[in-house]
Parts: C-alpha cells; sequence; structure tokens
C-alpha cells in the first residue's frame, strides 16, 4: 500500500561505495568496519549487473559490501527512526557504525528496520549493508535469473543486491506502521484494519475519506491494533478498468490530549474480485481477462525500471496492445508498478520468482513460505490485484522430470502438502483474491485451472485445450489434482518470434516458440488472431496471458522490442487482443 508521510523521510538512493567479497570471508574480517577499502563506486537502487549501477558486472557475487555516510536529521531526536529497503537480493545484513542494526532474508520482500537505537541525530555515520546471494543453493528463489554463467533459454542477467530504493523516516514511536484495507461493494463501504507500532491507551484513530480533494466522511475511534474500521461511501462509485476511480483516505492518529501524532495519506478503490461456477467477476460482472505475460526486465535496469516513466510506460504500451492486465511473471514488482496499475485500471496477478528452489529441501519450503506471505501482507491493498499465483510450473511435466522429481518415497504428498499450505496460508492473508497455486502446472489445490499450451497453429491449440479425453488440459494427470470446474485460464500461449526487417542485421541470435520465425508484421498478426479466435470462442474458457510484451535478451518473442519500440505498426495488434466473448463485460 502507498504510505505517505509530509517532510519525514530522507531518500538514501544514489552513489554508495561497494567491494565485492568473492571468498565469502568479509564478515569474518570485518569489513563491515573497514569501509575505507570498499574500492567501487555504485549507483542504488541498481544491481551490480546493469549499466546504470555503474559496474556492469554480470558473473556471479555471491558476496557483497555496500557503504555510504549519513547524518540523521537532529530534528528527528525523540523518533522512531526506521530504515526502509524496497527489495535486496537476497539476505541482507545491517550496520551502523559497525554494530549490527538488523537482517533480512528474502530477495523480494520489502522491509524495514527500527534503527532509533543506532543513529545519533545531527552526527555523520556509516551504513554498511552486506547481502548474500547463493542463488544455485536451491534454498532461493531466483526465477528468471541465469543459473549458468550466461543468459541461455528462458533465464536472463542475474540480479545482485540492492535494487530497489532505500530510504530512512522518522515517526512517532506509536505510528501507524501499516493498514489492511478492504472494500465491499454491496454496502458501500471501505473496511480499515490499523496496526500501530505501539498501542497507547487513549489514542484516538481517524480515518477520513476524500474524493476529488473533497471530505465525504470521517470516522474515529480508539486506536486498537487489529481492529477494524468501517467508513461508509456516499454514491459509491466503483473500480474498474475502464473507470479505475481511486478515493483518497488520510489516516490521522491523536494521543491522549488530542494532540495529532501521525498522520499518513493513502488510497483505495472500490472493488470486488470472485469466482462463481468457471467464471471470474469483477464488481459481480464475468470478465474474460486479456493478460499478457511481462517479466519486467528492463536492458539497463535487469530488474529495476529506470525511471518512474519507465514503469508507468510499459503498463501504456500493453494498453495499446488491447491487452487490459498482465500476469507478472517470475518476479515481485515494485509496490510503484501496482501503483500505476491501480491508476491506470490495469489488472494484474502478482507471481513469486519461484524457479531455482529445490521443494525437496525443508530449508527451501520455510524461506520460501516465509517471504511469500510477507508479499502478499505488502500488496494486498491493491486493487489492480485480481490474484495471487504463488508459483510458476513447479514441477516439469515431462516423465523423466517428474520420475526425479517425486521418486522417494511419499514425496509427491510431501508436495500436494506443501502446495496446499501454500494456499491456505495465502487465502488466510487474503480470502478476497483467487489463488492460482502452480501457474501451469503441477496443481494440487487452486482457485484457476491454468494451462500452457504453447503450439504452432490454431488448430493444434484447439485440440490442446479440449483433449478427447479430458475436459481440459492436464499437464500431468497422475500427478495434479482433479479438475473440478475451476476457471479455465489459457495463462501461458503464444511466444511467436518476429524480428523487424530494420532490426535483423544487428539483433542477437534470439529464439521464440516452436522453431517459428516471422518475417512480416502480418504474420505475426494473422499467427496471433487466429489463436485468440480460438479461446474467445470457447465458452469455458475465462482469460488467457500471451508470451509476451517485450523480447528479454535472446528470448526474442515480445510484441514490442526489449527497448520497447514497436514490432507492429500501431494499432494492428489493439483489434486483436481486445477481442472479447459477448458474455464478458
Amino acid at each position: 500500500m502507498q504510505f505517505r508521510r509530509e517532510d519525514s523521510w530522507i531518500n538514501l538512493n544514489g552513489s554508495w561505495r561497494c567491494r565485492f567479497d568473492f571468498g565469502k570471508t568479509g564478515v569474518e574480517r570485518s569489513w563491515q568496519t573497514k569501509t575505507d577499502a570498499f574500492d567501487r563506486e555504485i549507483i542504488v537502487p541498481f544491481c551490480v549487473e546493469s549499466s546504470l549501477s555503474g559496474i556492469g558486472y554480470t558473473d556471479f557475487v555471491e558476496s557483497l559490501f555496500y557503504a555510504r555516510r549519513l547524518t540523521v536529521p537532529e530534528a528527528w531526536e525523540g523518533k522512531t527512526i526506521l530504515l526502509h529497503f524496497g527489495a535486496v537480493e537476497y539476505a541482507a545484513t545491517v550496520w551502523i557504525d559497525g554494530v549490527e542494526a538488523g537482517r533480512h532474508q528474502g530477495g523480494s520482500a520489502s522491509f524495514t528496520l527500527d534503527v532509533t537505537e543506532f543513529v545519533k541525530p545531527g552526527v555523520e555515520q556509516e551504513l554498511v549493508v552486506h547481502v548474500l546471494d547463493e542463488l544455485r543453493s536451491g534454498c532461493q528463489g531466483g526465477g528468471k535469473q541465469s543459473y549458468a554463467p550466461y543468459s541461455a533459454g528462458c533465464n536472463y542477467t542475474r540480479v545482485t543486491g540492492i535494487w530497489q530504493t532505500v530510504w530512512m523516516e522518522a515517526v512517532h514511536p506509536a505510528a501507524l506502521a501499516s493498514c489492511r484495507i478492504t472494500s465491499a461493494i454491496e454496502s458501500g463501504k471501505f473496511s480499515v484494519e490499523p496496526r500501530f507500532r505501539l498501542d497507547r491507551r487513549g489514542y484516538t484513530f481517524t480515518v477520513i475519506l476524500k474524493a476529488d480533494g473533497k471530505e465525504l466522511n470521517r470516522v474515529s475511534g480508539p486506536a486498537t491494533t487489529g481492529f477494524p474500521m468501517e467508513i461508509a461511501v456516499p454514491s459509491p462509485r466503483l473500480w474498474s478498468p475502464a473507470d479505475p476511480y481511486l478515493y483518497d483516505l488520510t489516516f490521522e492518529l491523536c494521543d491522549e490530549t488530542g494532540a495529532l501524532v501521525d498522520r499518513v495519506e493513502s488510497y483505495a478503490g472500490l472493488r470486488r474480485v470472485h469466482i462463481e461456477g468457471n467464471r471470474v467477476y469483477l464488481n459481480n460482472q464475468p470478465i474474460f481477462q486479456r493478460l499478457v505475460l511481462d517479466q519486467g526486465f528492463y536492458p539497463d535496469g535487469i530488474w529495476t525500471a529506470p525511471s518512474d516513466e519507465a514503469l508507468r510506460h510499459d503498463i501504456e504500451l500493453s494498453m495499446a496492445a488491447g491487452f487490459n492486465g498482465a500476469r507478472l511473471h517470475q518476479k515481485v514488482f515494485e509496490e510503484r508498478f501496482f501503483y500505476w496499475a491501480d491508476k491506470l485500471g490495469y489488472l494484474t496477478w502478482n507471481e513469486y520468482p519461484s524457479w531455482g528452489m529445490s521443494w525437496a529441501l525443508p530449508e527451501a519450503r520455510y524461506r520460501y513460505l516465509d517471504e511469500w506471505l510477507e508479499i502478499v501482507e505488502r500488496d494486498r491493498n491493491h486493487p489492480s490485484i485480481v490474484a495471487w499465483s504463488p508459483l510458476n510450473e513447479s514441477v516439469h511435466p515431462s516423465d523423466e522430470c517428474l520420475a526425479v522429481a517425486f521418486s522417494a518415497p511419499g514425496s509427491l504428498e510431501l508436495y500436494r502438502t506443501f502446495i496446499r499450505n501454500i494456499y491456505d496460508r495465502t487465502k488466510a492473508l487474503d480470502p478476497t483474491r483467487p489463488v492460482n497455486d502452480s501457474s501451469g502446472y503441477i496443481h494440487a489445490k487452486t482457485d484457476l485451472w491454468t494451462v500452457h499450451p504453447y503450439r504452432a497453429t490454431a488448430a493444434d491449440l484447439k485440440a490442446a485445450i479440449r483433449p478427447a479425453d479430458s475436459e481440459v488440459m492436464i499437464h500431468a494427470p497422475k500427478y495434479e489434482c482433479a479438475y473440478s470446474g475451476q476457471p479455465y485460464v489459457i495463462d501461458e500461449w503464444g511466444g511467436f518470434k518476429f524480428i523487424p526487417e530494420s532490426r535483423r542485421a544487428t539483433t542477437q541470435e534470439g529464439w521464440g516458440y516452436h522453431g517459428i520465425d516471422l518475417k512480416t508484421p502480418q504474420e505475426l498478426c494473422a499467427k496471433i488472431e487466429e489463436q485468440v479466435d480460438v479461446m474467445i470462442n470457447d465458452p469455458g474458457i475465462a482469460g488467457y496471458c500471451y508470451t509476451q510484451l517485450t523480447d528479454v535478451e535472446q528470448e526474442e518473442n515480445g510484441v514490442y522490442c526489449y527497448d520497447r519500440t514497436p514490432k507492429v505498426p500501431d494499432g494492428s495488434l489493439k483489434p486483436i487482443f481486445s477481442k472479447k466473448p459477448e458474455w464478458s463485460i
């Protein structure tokens, strides 16, 4: 959720110093206190592999130190000082003046450290961050980062270290820490469940609802962590792709004397997502989701967008091509992306970068669940998120891979128990959205039945999604749970390679699915349209996700090039990807 406080924060992005620790002995050698030897400059928040970091080192760096000087303003004396990290890949330890201030494990979840006892307002101090990124350990999710020295196949340049914004803020000791916001469109209300950093007797919490700068309603009550407050919305206006209307919310905390001690600005969208039968409903109307696979890679920033405008631009490019949303693939996108999705009316599926984890390892299962739940808690207030996708293709459905993955006695049931646990824990944190347990395969407990039928022709696609021996496609029938009437979503298909003529002489030797190398924009559009028609004319299909929005390094099957330039004339794709069944809003 977007939390904004006025004039109480400092952005720590920019120039830091760093030192590679190839022997992984830096902590033992007390490098956290020897920062004069940090011999490289790095631009935060860009990973060391990116050109925007100023380094561009793309081989493995499993251990890395950062340092920078900082001075906490004297005016912050007596306040609680918070140090925020948008994301650090993968495990981070933080020191201030050589004293450990906190740790976090997980490369995609944001985290906050209370560093009040370690800082000295008005005095320059040294902030040091150590990063441990053991991508090939099998215990951490890396998504589409390459596990080989170079990018290959579906894996691309790695991401090591700080890759999202770092900032510091000062708050009242009892300040608002977070709010869980849910909406009920039938009653026209928001429910706000606050969590305070400290609970104090006699404190009052107020929620103020605004629209277009005008106050519509306010409610007040005792400031109690976990106790929800409801606020009615006069003449409610629902959030949807057609009208992504957002209400402004102001949260105020007053002490026992009535003095204001905290004020936070936020927003919310009034909308509902639910399932009835084999269809997904938005605001009680059935919707066919026309999604695109977005991997969130950038030529110069890798996982980090070069600017806020670039985040917004990717959404605008997708909508210009006719999509109404995206499956955000094998990467947890920064919250600012979801802000723009909320603002622009863009549906999203939030997915964890699960590739690279060995599910047979107890440590991997523990780490995964711990971080995934952090992510759900962080992002669950965004109206644009309409589904959770905890895993992608958890075990390849080939006979050889399945035999290896489930060779040990009891291993299949262990896997199923783990997946059911992910599903149940996700629904416990957020019962308002469907959960796609493992995109494509291997399903164990899921609200959405998703499959990945990459096929070269429309006839082959139709045969795959409606097999003769089953109601729906099931990648591994002996291993997956039975289909029970869930919405049927073709959440990966396409992947057709096309390189514009003007770029053929300079583009790298890349690949697309099916071994097809289309030669003209017209061939690409025709190939896509014939498969779109198969899906929208099947009344049992609830949506699709086309692979993919942009080329990514050697994978050259996007509808845009890696640099976001178009592959086909403007407007050619929108009539195709805008097609929808008659039953859909």
